[in-house]
């Protein structure tokens, strides 16, 4: 039987030394790294994402602005409300829940969020400068599967690793980030061929396609790894993952369950990007 990669487990680690980092920081520097959380509109999972994401805040002792506004608002409104917060030299991070309502345009707010504050690492300037190599505020969701891979020490240089979804937020961040681990990366998406046996060529799966148990336990490579990105809830209730884990367990070396592996990593990650962010911004006041 595989490994299961404690998320929740090491989601704590990061926290507890993030905890500490922050201490020494407001020592330091007289104040506390601060995050500002939007929430427009009253949909139910967000409101839970932004609570987790306000109270993890605060104990890692960092400040927490949560802003909740309309459904109604317009896209000038959130579109000034950013400039504000961009401004405010208290802010050092800048969250914006996704989805907005059908009104304001994503890619135009995120656009217009200040990529020095982009915590979530969604902004074109912190993607180019991850494909080229550069430090930069990475996206949360590959940054925490890079640390889940570090926790069980696994050395990914020249190992064939196969995503499995192409989305800005989790499969091409990723690919770059294990590129620039030296894996050698295919990304797999709705048009590939022959996915099975592409799969079945991974030392290392990152599945984050959003289709439950859509990746089978017969294509997984005897020893392989296995990182479940999917939360998808079953009619039954049941959460379960884009990965049929009970099959892949038995022949994966190591695995994340679905919950409690990839999701407690988004969180600790964008609390550690909050942090980068306001170092950095000491760091070009004091340039």
């Amino acid at each position: 039987m595989a490994q299961i990669i404690d998320g929740k487990a090491v989601a704590q680690r990061v926290r507890d030394d993030l905890k500490k980092e922050v201490e020494i920081f407001k020592k330091q520097n007289g104040f506390a790294p601060g995050l500002a959380t939007v929430l427009v509109g009253e949909n139910p999972a967000s409101k839970v994402y932004v609570k987790n994401k306000n109270k993890a805040c605060e104990g890692a002792g960092m400040v927490s602005e949560q802003i909740v506004l309309s459904d109604a608002t317009s896209e000038k409104e959130l579109l000034d409300l950013v400039q504000r917060l961009n401004e405010n030299p208290k802010i050092h991070g800048i969250l914006v829940q996704l989805p907005l309502p059908k009104q304001i345009r994503s890619d135009k707010i995120l656009n217009a969020i200040s990529p020095a504050k982009d915590v979530d690492g969604f902004h074109p300037v912190n993607v180019g400068n991850l494909v080229a190599g550069n430090p930069c505020l990475k996206s949360c969701t590959p940054f925490g599967i890079m640390k889940l891979l570090e926790s069980i020490n696994y050395d990914i240089a020249g190992k064939n690793a196969v995503i499995v979804g192409r989305s800005n937020i989790v499969g091409k961040p990723a690919a770059l980030m294990l590129l620039a681990a030296h894996a050698t990366v295919t990304i797999c998406h709705s048009k590939t061929q022959n996915l099975p046996d592409v799969v079945r060529g991974a030392d290392l799966v990152v599945a984050a396609i959003g289709k439950p148990q859509f990746v089978k336990g017969s294509w997984i490579k005897e020893g392989a790894v296995v990182i479940d990105v999917g939360i998808n809830r079953l009619p039954d209730g049941k959460l379960v993952g884009d990965v049929e884990f009970d099959e892949a367990s038995k022949r994966a070396s190591a695995i994340t369950p679905v919950p409690g592996g990839v999701g407690p990593m988004t969180i600790a990650m964008l609390l550690w990007n909050t942090l980068e962010a306001a170092r950095a911004g000491l760091a070009a006041k004091n340039a």
